[in-house]
């Protein structure tokens, strides 16, 4: 007798999940419902958001591997000073330390001065910059207009029902305003749920974006020491010197 209750309550259990589930979905449904006109442009607002969130994080994910690859071919050959070979592997990768340290070669190359080498550098590593920060932005600005959307929807909302409840018996006034105000606050509520998750994604994407660029330099902070380690280049001050003392031939 006991085993047999204890079939029938897991069989009860069982039976009562999907009623459950489909009880879930029919609430969240008429809560979208009920929130009015407004919880539609919320819900674009932060299908917009979230999908650039994950391209965003795609593309950051992308970057940083491709920079770990390129950077593990490029530092044998800089220690060993086959410059010649690691500007073929910098400019023929399309990753973004690939591209800062080919114009760093490229200069070094040139037999140009510290100075113009390290400007060189600088100047790959602003090309690269926007491009990692790029769209990022656009999350916290969709997180505030879904919330501002949501304050909306509810203000409205309230002088419709208060409008609503004008002409009605005092007695159904109590009821039909509660009513009426709960209603009116699922748009506050959408858009908090939409504003939350694009503000933290925003900071995510942010602080991964932070550490690639603090990558960057520092991997351009390394390659400077080894070209200086491996060929002292003229600098800006004895460069004049250098020329003054060179005298024309009779």
């Amino acid at each position: 007798m006991k085993g047999l209750a204890i079939f029938a309550l897991a069989q009860s259990a069982t039976t009562a999940a999907p009623v459950e589930e489909k009880g879930f979905i029919m609430t969240v449904v008429e809560f979208f419902q009920e929130g009015g006109a407004f919880m539609y442009p919320i819900l674009i607002v932060m299908a917009l958001g979230v999908a650039i969130a994950v391209e965003r994080y795609i593309y950051l994910q992308l970057v940083k591997s491709k920079n770990q690859q390129v950077w593990k071919k490029l530092l044998p050959l800089l220690n060993k000073g086959d410059f010649r070979q690691a500007l073929n592997v910098a400019s023929t990768s399309n990753a973004a330390l690939g591209r800062i340290l080919a114009y760093g070669l490229s200069k070094f190359g040139q037999g140009r001065r510290h100075d113009d080498l390290e400007m060189a550098m600088e100047e790959g590593l602003m090309e690269i910059m926007p491009r990692l920060e790029k769209r990022t932005q656009y999350l916290a600005t969709f997180a505030n207009i879904a919330t501002l959307l949501g304050l909306l929807g509810t203000i409205l909302g309230l002088i419709a029902a208060f409008t609503a409840v004008a002409n009605v018996d005092p007695s159904e006034k109590a009821n039909l305003l509660s009513a009426s105000i709960s209603v009116a606050m699922n748009t506050t509520a959408f858009g908090l749920m939409a504003a939350i998750p694009l503000l933290l994604s925003f900071t995510f994407l942010q602080t991964k974006t932070t550490e690639i660029i603090d990558s960057l330099e520092m991997a351009s902070v390394k390659f400077v020491n080894v070209i200086r380690a491996a060929k002292p280049i003229e600098s800006s001050k004895t460069r004049p010197a250098a020329k003054a003392a060179v005298k024309p031939q009779a």
